[in-house]
């Protein structure tokens, strides 16, 4: 049902609408131009832009039913994303970005944080500005404390102690770490997550929401299956738009 007496939009045209725009990876106004040319006929009743996105923006918890369930092992690791270069800091009194360094470079934005099952899927996620220390994510392994490890870098490593089900690996050891990476790069060349626009916070949370699901709803669309040494490969690119 609709979730507002004057909502245009069902409950889940939006969210359908929100994981085409994650899926695409542009900003509002190139998204709802490509919107409006060729999904006119799915969705008939579409709102105005800036009407849309504060929908999105207000409903971006919907996204969270997409998280996949834990298992005995998961993995968690943070990425930058720049929403500005660096030398151009401070020009717009709106600007909410941080300084941070990400991959030994400077970045001016913000970080998200995966956690991740076994199979590569997304069990749980949290943002901060750039500038934030990976121990900021404690709470994100401390909510799966009965139910797996977390095995993470040296980064998520804090002087006053550690969640008990952190295991923190140093570098060359437990290689299966690097699914996150693989994770990672595939958000980053499909949905182009590396770079964002957005001017408000709450917007930025929003389309990080929506890339999650978007994210595992797609890889498990064939049901994930197993080769024959029991590696489960992981793609989105087939759905790049």
């Amino acid at each position: 049902m609709f979730d507002h007496n004057q909502a245009s939009l069902w409950p889940s045209e939006l969210v359908t609408i929100g994981l085409l725009f994650a899926l695409k990876g542009v900003g509002s106004r190139a998204f709802y131009r490509w919107l409006t040319r060729n999904c006119t006929a799915c969705f008939p009743t579409l709102p105005e832009r800036t009407r849309l996105f504060r929908r999105l923006k207000t409903h971006w918890q919907w996204a969270q039913l997409f998280l996949a369930q834990p298992r005995l092992l998961g993995v968690i690791d943070s990425y930058g994303i720049e929403l500005i270069h660096p030398i151009r800091r401070g020009r717009n009194p709106k600007g909410w970005g941080e300084p941070g360094i990400f991959n030994h470079r400077w970045i001016v934005g913000g970080k998200l944080c995966l956690a991740l099952n076994h199979l590569g899927q997304i069990i749980g996620w949290a943002w901060a500005i750039a500038n934030a220390h990976d121990t900021w994510f404690h709470p994100i392994v401390e909510v799966f404390k009965d139910r797996c490890v977390m095995l993470a870098d040296t980064s998520f490593h804090a002087a006053k102690g550690d969640p008990p089900n952190l295991k923190i690996c140093p570098r060359v050891q437990w290689n299966g770490r690097m699914l996150v990476e693989t994770v990672y790069s595939m958000l980053t060349v499909v949905s182009h997550t590396k770079k964002m626009r957005h001017q408000t916070a709450d917007y930025f949370q929003a389309h990080l929401a929506m890339a999650v699901a978007a994210f595992n709803l797609l890889i498990a669309w064939d049901g994930l299956p197993a080769l024959n040494d029991g590696f489960v490969p992981l793609s989105i690119a087939g759905f790049n738009l």
